[in-house]
């Protein structure tokens, strides 16, 4: 599994595995860790001081904003309507399907084994429990948990009660 050669990483990157990832076509930036086993597709963002945790694939389209934790496991999905072949039955290319964005905004952090489905917004600071189905955008400070994933509180409200 390779880096390839257009990748852009900025200083301070850390790949603690290199022989275990696969990036290509991606840009990373400043002091971000990415775990091994971790697949990041052309023209993914990821941003700085962000932790990508092993075994976790970020598709194309996905742009993930700085200090964003992204635990064990997570799958990000960039295409609403997934399939193999056209109505025609030939294999479909790049042309037959749109890529959707989704977005993690600054400072926001994924459970492991979280999905994203394709489009949707994650909000600065906002939690994703772990194993949660996110089916559409999540609001800034908001927890979400389940399948498919609910508010279930509030950031502020939980970093209070643990002062």
């Amino acid at each position: 599994m390779p880096i390839a050669s257009d990748v852009r990483l900025a200083e301070g990157v850390r790949i603690f595995q290199p022989d275990l990832v696969n990036l290509y076509g991606c840009t990373i930036g400043s002091h971000t860790k990415i775990g091994a086993f971790v697949e990041i597709q052309k023209n993914a963002l990821v941003g700085a001081r962000c932790k990508i945790s092993s075994h976790t694939f970020i598709c194309e389209g996905v742009v993930i904003e700085d200090e964003v934790f992204v635990g064990h496991g997570v799958m990000f999905i960039n295409d609403i309507y997934p399939r193999a072949a056209t109505p025609e039955g030939d294999l479909q290319t790049e042309a037959d399907w749109k890529v959707v964005t989704t977005r993690v905004k600054m400072g926001a952090s994924i459970g492991s084994n979280a999905t994203l489905m394709g489009g949707v917004t994650i909000g600065e600071r906002a939690m994703v429990g772990a194993g949660a189905v996110v089916t559409r955008d999540v609001p800034a400070y908001a927890i979400v948990a389940g399948v498919p994933a609910r508010v279930v509180g509030d950031i502020r409200e939980r970093e209070k009660t643990e002062r």
